[in-house]
């Protein structure tokens, strides 16, 4: 460097530069950091964990015989996944609930008013609340692509 500063300068604007640039970049990454935060997607609420956990083991209960990780074992065509329930008109909660109470084809309905009675399982009958549930995680299994079922040891 010589003795008029000359080299001082450089890095100076050297470094201000990369200031400038940083600072360009900071509303950008505060942004995204506030988007990906808990803060802005609230966690699944308790409630809603718990109706998850009851739907799996009811799921367990009354359909894993037939239906064990969404499939059918009795009408391959006929699974819990997402494009057989759109291809079968069954892939919304009230079309499972309907499905699940009064039966459709080999599937026996589970309601406590199920008729015909040879519609229906010989089997225990579940409540409405308990047919709602099972509809419920039906379809979010099925949004997903039946993950592992988790349930809460009932």
């Amino acid at each position: 460097m010589d003795r008029s500063g000359e080299g001082y300068k450089s890095v100076d604007k050297t470094q201000n530069e990369e200031r400038k640039f940083l600072k360009c970049l900071v509303p950008p990454l505060m942004a995204a950091i506030v988007a990906l935060s808990p803060l802005c997607n609230t966690p699944v609420s308790l409630g809603q964990t718990i109706d998850g956990q009851k739907g799996a083991t009811l799921f367990h209960r009354a359909c894993i015989g037939c239906h064990d990780s969404g499939g059918n074992i009795i009408q391959p065509g006929a699974t819990l996944f997402l494009k057989d329930l759109e291809r079968n008109g069954v892939d919304k909660e009230e079309e499972i609930y309907q499905v699940t109470y009064y039966g459709k084809g080999r599937m026996p309905g589970f309601g406590e008013n199920c008729t015909p009675r040879g519609q229906c399982t010989f089997g225990p009958r579940l409540q409405e609340d308990e047919i709602k549930l099972l509809a419920e995680f039906v379809k979010s299994q099925a949004d997903r692509g039946w993950p592992s079922i988790e349930t809460d040891g009932e």
